[in-house]
């Protein structure tokens, strides 16, 4: 019967340390602490993915068990392997080698810890494992011998400290060979046949060797995307998702600090014109779900995807961050910061600058200013500025005047923090928008207002001058609004609304045909668009002349909502043109049910059309489908 409180388990056990680590931490302790957070955390995904957990992790020690053998010994050689590729890269003295034991025994099990002879042995074995190696138990080895390709070395019974009896041990070769009995193996070779034996065992090494190096250099780590299965060709520059951090910090409420760190990582990479950045809106898709790499990847077309994790708690962040090559399967690294909170900001540079180094990017003059430029460093005002986003980004009227009283929260603490204040002016466009603003004027005058004031604090703030050009077509200025638009995207050459918005001016200038590929370009950006993107693709398309592939535009929107009023509305008139009248009157009824007061005068005041004939012939069409005036 087990002792109260516990319970014994039959489990497989790893153990690992770093050889040489208090050689190590004495000439660089700082660099030490940091490389052995990347490979802890390397090896915790490996163990997590050949369904193992982690238990312990004090010092240079990590404890994991396994309900398989096989899992924990593939795992074990899986960790090998990526830690020998990252040490290929660094000074000899400054690589940091592990050595693992595992062991298969009885444990005593509370809570989330183990303890007994099969935890000892397995730390034993550890100390017997060569300097990236693995040293494996009898017990072991006796349910893994036929069910691995790798080879394996006999090391005889070892007398380890404070297990009474020794301990069969095997060193595991991690490539084929062949297994020699113990029997066979201690016999001497007769003369006759030494010759032919030592030529055999040399042609098997070199063939194993060659084996061996095909395979360290092409195995992925976990299953690699296919560019032929991409949704959209691989862009011929860096490309990369940075996918929602998680927040396990416990507290949902929490979200927004998670959120904001991986918004701004993708604005700080959508700076640099080098690189192909997917859009925030695409990315936070997945948030919340579990998925894998390929699959992002294969969606989105990208061939890079950084993942993380967040851990808030009073004065003290902890993340985590790995950056990864989904085509080849592989990380190209991964770190663990632990940090106080007001360091924060240093960290977010830190992180971006680690991905640009990794990928091998080099910055401008012009880019090295706009990526660490920094706006604020009061906390509180950033994380005011956080939430305030939030709840923006809801897109509606309550949590639009939310949105607002936190951006003049964040202001009041830092007058010179540039964000808030342009976001401050979306919150008075958006008032106008919901038909919120008691006077759509001075809300569009105080836009105008707080977009030139943030220009003044920050002159390489793209979304001011994205601002102030949106502004200016709404008020006819086309010619400044393209000007502003221009040099928002010139800013933020990765940054897809800046793009769209140029587009959208564009075309709304009537340059349609340079219109369409920027919006175009938006969505190659966004997958997973803002509707409005996709309905002015089709409003280009419609203007000139191609109906059916506005229509197909106009559906896209639809299918992902049927009371969108503006796709509603644009394929309408879009099956009017074309002759296809009762479609077109069908349509017409569905813009009456999404909104039983419409009017064509009213809707087409609002469209800022440079070409009053292109004007006029929407709002025909929408005459022809029986819309009233």
């Amino acid at each position: 019967m087990a002792e109260e409180g516990f319970k014994r388990k039959l489990t497989a056990i790893l153990s690992a340390d770093v050889e040489g680590y208090s050689r190590l931490m004495s000439e660089d302790e700082g660099a030490t602490v940091r490389m052995l957070t990347a490979y802890r955390e390397v090896m915790t995904t490996l163990i997590q993915q050949h369904n193992g957990k982690v238990l312990d992790s004090t010092g240079d020690n990590l404890l994991a068990e396994f309900a398989s053998v096989v899992d924990a010994v593939q795992c074990a050689v899986s960790v090998q392997k990526e830690i020998q590729s990252r040490n290929a890269g660094l000074p000899e003295n400054r690589r940091m080698q592990f050595r693992i034991g595992i062991n298969l025994g009885d444990v005593i099990e509370e809570g989330d810890r183990i303890y007994g002879d099969g935890v000892n042995i397995a730390a034993r074995l550890e100390g017997l494992a060569e300097p990236g190696g693995i040293c494996i138990s009898k017990t072991a080895f006796d349910h893994i011998e036929s069910k691995l390709p790798y080879g394996y070395e006999y090391i005889g019974d070892q007398t380890v400290k404070n297990i009474p009896k020794p301990v069969g041990a095997y060193r595991v070769q991690m490539e084929p060979r062949v297994t020699v009995p113990e029997s066979e193996e201690a016999k001497p070779a007769r003369p006759e046949r030494r010759r032919t034996y030592f030529i055999g065992a040399a042609a098997l090494a070199v063939l194993v060797l060659l084996a061996g190096v095909w395979y360290f250099y092409s195995r992925p780590s976990f299953e690699p995307a296919s560019v032929k299965k991409m949704a959209y060709p691989l862009p011929d520059k860096p490309s990369i998702a940075v996918l929602p951090f998680d927040n396990l910090s416990g507290d949902p409420e929490q979200d927004y600090f998670s959120d904001g760190l991986t918004e701004d990582i993708i604005t700080a990479l959508s700076k640099v014109g080098s690189m192909f950045v997917i859009a925030r809106n695409s990315t936070f898709t997945y948030k919340g779900k579990p998925v894998k790499i390929k699959q992002v990847a294969e969606d989105l077309g990208v061939r890079y995807i950084l993942e993380g994790s967040v851990r808030k708690a009073e004065d003290r962040v902890r993340i985590t961050a790995q950056l990864i090559d989904a085509l080849k399967g592989h990380h190209l690294w991964a770190e663990r910061y632990d940090r106080d909170l007001k360091n924060l900001f240093d960290l977010q540079d830190e992180i971006t600058k680690n991905i640009l180094t990794a990928l091998q990017v080099k910055l401008t003059e012009g880019e090295r200013i706009r990526v660490w430029s920094r706006s604020t460093d009061n906390l509180n005002a950033f994380q005011k500025f956080l939430k305030g986003r939030v709840h923006y980004l809801r897109f509606n009227p309550d949590d639009n005047a939310i949105a607002r009283l936190l951006y003049e929260e964040a202001i009041a603490l830092d007058p010179e923090f540039a964000s808030p204040v342009v976001n401050l002016a979306w919150t008075h466009l958006q008032d106008i928008s919901f038909g919120r603003s008691k006077s759509p004027k001075e809300s569009l005058e105080r836009a105008i207002q707080l977009a030139q004031r943030t220009i003044s604090l920050d002159k390489s703030s793209a979304i001011a001058y994205g601002t102030l050009g949106w502004i200016s077509l709404k008020k006819g200025q086309f010619k400044e609004g393209i000007a502003l638009a221009e040099k928002a995207v010139a800013l933020s050459p990765g940054d897809s609304i800046q793009i769209a918005m140029l587009g959208g001016i564009l075309a709304y200038a009537g340059r349609y045909e340079e219109g369409l590929p920027l919006l175009e370009k938006a969505i190659r950006l966004d997958p997973i668009p803002i509707p409005w993107y996709i309905t002015m693709v089709g409003v280009c398309y419609q203007h000139l002349g191609r109906h059916e592939e506005a229509i197909e535009e106009f559906k896209k929107v639809l299918h992902r909502n049927q009371n969108n009023l503006g796709a509603r509305l644009r394929i309408t008139a879009a099956y009017s043109l074309l002759g296809r009248e009762e479609e077109a009157s069908t349509s017409a009824l569905e813009v009456l049910r999404i909104n039983p007061k419409f009017s064509i005068n009213i809707h087409t005041n609002y469209i800022p059309y440079k070409n009053k004939k292109d004007l006029e012939q929407y709002a025909e069409a929408l005459r022809k489908a029986g819309l009233p005036e």
